[in-house]
């Protein structure tokens, strides 16, 4: 028969390797077998039909996958920043697979405010920099695993190409 002591030792080792699992299954099966994160990248930008008070584009995220074995999807989220302030967010359906040591675009439609839209340009016109602005995009690529998904952050700097401004002589 197990003593007093005995039985709470081992509630204890199960609580804690409950917590661990609990913990790991959070943070993602990559780790525990070795896998790569997936790498996700801004391949573009596209403007899309606006609505009423907001500017609407598709963006387009290249995922890459360094990993042995293929990732299933089914959903994309994503929040995007640019120049520190919060810029854009979007939500896509989008399901399918990215290969094993392969990649695959997806495509998000994003909507940006016209009121953000209008901080941003009254203060893209006052820095120095003209043509590149800043961003941070965070987002889920969501799947069926214990953990849900990958959390992805990419970040970086975008070119804004302005056409030629002829002055009239």
């Amino acid at each position: 028969m197990l003593t007093d002591r005995a039985v709470r030792l081992f509630r204890f080792v199960v609580i804690v390797f409950a917590f661990a699992g609990v913990t790991g299954s959070l943070s993602g099966c990559a780790g525990w077998f070795g896998s790569e994160p997936l790498r996700v990248n801004v391949a573009g930008l596209e403007p899309l039909e606006s609505q009423g008070m907001e500017a609407r584009f598709n963006l387009k995220l290249r995922v890459q996958n360094p990993s042995s074995a293929p990732v299933d999807y089914s959903g994309v989220s994503v929040d995007m920043e640019v120049n520190g302030k919060a810029f854009a967010s979007g939500v896509s359906p989008a399901s399918g697979s990215v290969p094993a040591f392969g990649e695959t675009i997806i495509s998000v439609p994003v909507t940006v405010s016209a009121l953000t839209a209008l901080q941003q340009i009254f203060e893209f016109v006052s820095r120095e920099q003209y043509g590149q602005i800043q961003y941070i995009l965070r987002g889920r690529l969501a799947g069926s695993g214990i953990g849900g998904g990958t959390r992805f952050t990419d970040q970086g700097s975008l070119s804004i190409p302005f056409p030629a401004v002829g002055v009239p002589s």
